[in-house]
């Protein structure tokens, strides 16, 4: 047997950019999941003792390595997966911002919370709950598993990380980092096994005490499905159409240059990209002549090139299926203005594309889209805009352009989804809690509320 060829015993990260192998790795049987998993148990009995200022020392240390290391995990992050270099940089910098934000900040969102009861004592404490699996996609290597891993750390937990199979190497190069920040021997695990039955089982582990997922919905839905027979806490955070939502009164010139941007981030590939445009019958010839030639100016090409704009998709399949998208939208009466089509070219490139006439029913609004494609919808006002932008079973983040700030608060009251950002794009920020409603998951990561999803609120009453 060729084992080159035997994914049943070999996962394999492969160039996007080339569509050559870069590096095979052997699957982890169930015995060695066994053994990780109890490592990283051992490890919580150790860490969780620890003082927290000990605990947040080495989050800071584990901040200072990643800029210190911030060249080698960008590019490696790069040939693994595809993203530009600079957003490469750009990740692993926000990875060790949020290491220094919870190793100023946990301290105070972990004390004890007096409550005045007429007790001689009564508090609540914030105790960590054990091994948090992390079950991870591949769009954003480093700061999916970051930001998932940094806050329960802090308050106590291990994390065993089952990363997606084709950026195995950023996950090793995490383990490794964590390790040497000063971690307990399985303070920080990887589990190498393949997505599917065999990841979403593991949250049955009996070692395991919580989950956290990014995902797809019908990942999310099968570790779910285990967690809860297991009765375990999980915190899921899956797909997401996004509206970009212009209003009458915005600013159409900075809103399209903005929506460029925001629809190419992470080459198309992020749950908070921009996806549907949704823009103000009075203002949409405007914006889509700006939008158009926003998207049509950029570059793209091989992402080690500093000059490169957008880089390939991750895999050949997202192509496929992300021109099935364009072809079958247009079929449904959608305009295709630029692009929809794949570029003639080694790797899974796929030209940045330009759909108007968008409504319910075609697949570039009824989807999550993962790539450069845009979708324009119009509204007739703003009442109208809102019911489209509801129109999804997706509920993750929204931007919202217009002038009128008491507008905006209404608009923002009212969306359906976990973050609202006006005037710029959506984003995850280290200090605000983030995640979705709907399909988009439930549960928050980030900030204090993240912190808080992954620790027994224990009550202490002193009579």
């Amino acid at each position: 047997m060729d084992v080159h060829k035997d994914h049943t015993r070999f996962m394999y990260s492969v160039n996007p950019a080339t569509g050559e192998r870069l590096a095979e790795y052997a699957i982890h049987s169930e015995a060695e999941c066994d053994a990780r998993l109890a490592g990283a148990a051992k490890a919580f009995a150790r860490w969780s003792r620890e003082p927290v200022a000990t605990r947040l020392a080495v989050l800071a240390r584990a901040g200072a390595l990643l800029r210190d290391r911030r060249e080698r995990l960008a590019k490696l992050a790069t040939i693994e997966m595809g993203k530009t270099l600079a957003a490469s940089e750009a990740e692993v910098d926000k990875c060790a911002w949020a290491c220094e934000h919870f190793a100023a900040h946990a301290a105070s969102m972990l004390q004890p919370v007096k409550i005045q009861t007429g007790a001689k004592d009564s508090h609540v404490r914030h105790d960590p709950l054990g091994v948090l699996l992390a079950i991870m996609p591949w769009n954003f290597p480093y700061w999916q598993a970051f930001r998932a891993a940094v806050p329960a750390l802090a308050a106590g937990n291990t994390a065993a990380l089952k990363h997606a199979s084709n950026v195995c190497g950023c996950a090793l190069a995490m383990e490794e980092l964590w390790r040497d920040a000063g971690l307990p021997d399985g303070g920080f695990t990887v589990l190498l096994v393949p997505g599917g039955a065999r990841a979403s089982a593991l949250a049955a582990h009996p070692a395991v005490a919580a989950v956290t997922l990014t995902g797809s919905e019908p990942a999310g839905m099968a570790a779910a499905e285990v967690a809860g027979r297991s009765l375990k806490k999980i915190v899921l955070e899956l797909g997401g159409s996004d509206p970009f939502i212009v209003l009458a009164d915005a600013d159409v010139a900075a809103a399209a240059k903005q929506a460029a941007a925001a629809r190419v981030i992470n080459n198309g590939q992020s749950c908070i990209a921009a996806k549907r445009f949704i823009v103000v019958e009075a203002v949409a010839d405007a914006f889509e002549h700006a939008f158009a030639a926003a998207l049509d100016a950029l570059r793209m090409g091989d992402p080690l090139e500093r000059d490169t704009d957008v880089g390939p998709l991750a895999r050949a399949d997202l192509v496929d299926d992300l021109d099935r998208q364009v072809r079958e939208s247009v079929a449904a009466g959608a305009k295709r203005v630029l692009g929809g089509r794949r570029l003639e070219r080694p790797g899974y490139f796929y030209v940045p594309t330009l759909l108007t006439g968008v409504g319910p029913g075609m697949p570039a609004f009824d989807e999550e889209t993962f790539g450069p494609l845009a979708a324009v919808t119009r509204a007739r006002n703003t009442e109208h805009a809102l019911e489209l932008a509801n129109r999804s079973r997706f509920g993750l983040g929204a931007s919202v352009w217009t002038a009128d700030l008491q507008v905006s608060l209404e608009v923002a009251r009212s969306l359906e989804v976990g973050n609202v950002f006006v005037n710029t794009a959506v984003r995850s920020d280290p200090r605000l809690p983030f995640g979705g409603v709907k399909h988009s998951g439930h549960g928050r990561e980030l900030g204090s509320w993240g912190l808080h999803e992954f620790v027994n609120v224990k009550t202490v009453w002193v009579e």
